[in-house]
């Protein structure tokens, strides 16, 4: 790759000269970034010199730069985080997550601002001299860089901690780039978790930045100017004024366009259910006279009415109607196979009993823990990222300073480092004991196209309870925490574990089937129940060839309805 020339607002932009093309079979041509010559005045940019600090211990000692290392982070409330595990040998400083972007003004050439396309997909970057205009008294991205030359220019060694994930690889590149720093005091560390042992594992492991993630994020931004920005033009003049679609909403755009043309192009379809209300023989008083009732759909009713199983009562469905699935799409053929039933005897035919298991959910994904926070919390998908980012950065938490509660919240792995996996499975026997307990820690697939680059969404230590914790969270930050926190804990527990009898009846040429669900061991569910009633579906004590009283037939209209329209979590 042909290096890149920056630009800042005090020099006009200069077009990132054409990446040289590579012939088929070739590796890809890297070139090292293009360095800008240091002003007249500028602290020189070379290593610092180095000191030997005495080793307490006796061991070899350990070598450390004159001057204080900088560590540069995307947000302020992550310096502070992280100033307090480094200690004052380090400088930790914010770059306000982006520190330039493609220029929004065309230029000579350009068919989109910002992107050479005809000379081969060139972007010309510039620095912002003034804010976005969206913070009070915000220093503007220029501000920011000559703050953080100056600490580089005085640090011994220079980490680039942005996030671990692409865009946090291209803002270290940016960063890089506009300093000019020296690569041979630079480095890029990244940590899924803004714990002490993460922060310090990650300083003693720097590496550098890997340039193909530069790339894919360049490649994104490059797609929004060229995909998103039209369309976006394109819906506020169509649609209502304000709203976008970039590359990953104009693939929402179309799905929802496709759902609607199913919506529209659907055919309702009426049919029938018989249902019954059977109880052992003798056990319950029988209706002196049982008649097969009739219901039909309301206008604007979404489903009919059915029938309500009492004390010592169950509910069955026809299922089988002379040895065929039970079809019925009009009244009179409903109606005619009720009238029948009326006065058929009822005999259970057969009885299957088994546990069946029910395992724990997978912890979080970026997806999964969108999805959910709609379903019980009713946060948007937004709201749950935004609230997510501040668990993730640290919070005061009184004489304990800032803490971080939870790992990197936009990840597609299920994957938990295996100190987790300890921590959780001493935490679950210490607290439910054995029987909560698998034998070996359960594991999780995270799917073909999962990039595994970091872990799932997780606590960053159990000790951080949530009722530890509430005192210092908002409400909304007390409710994400916590069900991350079930969450988690429940996916290492064992399974929920439910007794389910399958029960067939016989009446005539019918056959009616009735299932119970009786949990027997909360398992998982201890932790984090899923959401809506879980009422058990009991049966009363049945065996095969006992005769069944009928006590009540129903015969109920219905209609297939459309694919539903998608909502924030779908």
């Amino acid at each position: 790759m042909a290096p890149r020339k920056k630009t800042t607002t005090d020099t006009p932009p200069v077009k990132a000269p054409a990446r040289k093309k590579k012939a088929d079979g070739d590796a890809p041509v890297k070139a090292p970034v293009a360095r800008k010559k240091k002003a007249d005045g500028d602290a020189p940019l070379t290593k610092a010199p180095r000191t030997r600090k005495p080793a307490a211990n006796g061991d070899t000692a350990e070598v450390v730069p004159s001057g204080k290392n900088l560590v540069i982070v995307e947000s302020p409330a992550k310096a502070k985080t992280i100033q307090k595990y480094l200690g004052g040998n380090f400088e930790v400083r914010a770059s306000y997550g982006h520190v330039r972007d493609l220029a929004r003004r065309k230029r000579k050439g350009e068919e989109v601002a910002g992107i050479n396309i005809e000379a081969g997909w060139i972007p010309t970057y510039v620095v912002e001299d003034r804010d976005d205009g969206k913070s009070k008294g915000r220093r503007s991205p220029k501000d920011i860089l000559a703050e953080l030359k100056r600490e580089a220019n005085r640090a011994g060694t220079v980490y680039l901690a942005t996030d671990p994930d692409r865009e946090g690889e291209a803002i270290a590149w940016h960063i890089e780039d506009e300093l000019q720093l020296d690569a041979s005091r630079t480095y890029r560390i990244a940590f899924n978790e803004i714990t002490r042992s993460a922060v310090q594992k990650a300083i003693a492991n720097p590496g550098k930045i890997n340039m193909d993630r530069v790339h894919a994020q360049e490649a994104r931004r490059l797609l929004d100017r060229v995909v998103g920005y039209p369309l976006s033009n394109l819906l506020g003049k169509k649609v209502t004024r304000g709203l976008s679609a970039g590359r990953v909403q104009s693939v929402a755009v179309r799905l929802i366009v496709e759902r609607e043309r199913e919506i529209e192009a659907f055919k309702q379809e009426e049919y029938w259910k018989v249902t019954t209300e059977l109880s052992p023989h003798g056990t319950v008083q029988v209706p002196t006279d049982v008649r097969a009732k009739v219901r039909k759909k309301a206008e604007g009713e979404e489903e009919t009415a059915g029938l309500e199983a009492h004390p010592g009562t169950f509910l069955a469905e026809l299922a089988e109607w002379g040895g065929k699935k039970f079809e019925a799409s009009s009244e009179a053929a409903a109606t005619a196979i009720a009238a029948t039933l009326e006065t058929a005897a009822y005999v259970v035919s057969k009885i299957e009993q088994k546990d069946r298991e029910e395992r724990a959910a997978p912890p979080f994904t970026t997806s999964t823990l969108q999805q959910q926070a709609n379903i019980r919390l009713g946060f948007t998908a937004k709201r749950t990222m935004t609230i997510a980012q501040k668990l993730y950065e640290g919070l005061p938490m009184g004489s304990e300073g800032a803490i971080a509660l939870i790992t990197y919240m936009r990840t597609d792995s299920t994957r938990v480092s295996e100190d987790a996996l300890k921590s959780c499975r001493d935490h679950i026997q210490e607290s439910y004991g054995d029987r909560y307990l698998p034998a070996n820690a359960n594991r999780f697939s995270s799917g073909k196209s999962a990039q595994e680059a970091h872990e799932a969404v997780r606590p960053t230590d159990l000790a951080y309870t949530p009722q530890r914790v509430s005192q210092y969270l908002s409400e909304e930050q007390r409710k994400l925490y916590e069900l991350i926190y079930r969450r988690f804990v429940a996916s290492q527990m064992t399974p929920a574990v439910f007794a389910i009898t399958n029960v067939e009846m016989t009446a005539a040429d019918g056959l009616f089937k009735a299932q119970g669900k009786i949990l027997k061991f909360d398992g998982h569910r201890r932790v984090l129940a899923p959401r809506g009633k879980q009422e058990d579906a009991t049966l009363p004590p049945l065996a095969e060839k006992q005769a069944l009283d009928l006590l009540d037939l129903l015969a109920s209209q219905h209609f297939t309805q459309p694919p539903p329209r998608y909502n924030e979590a779908s």
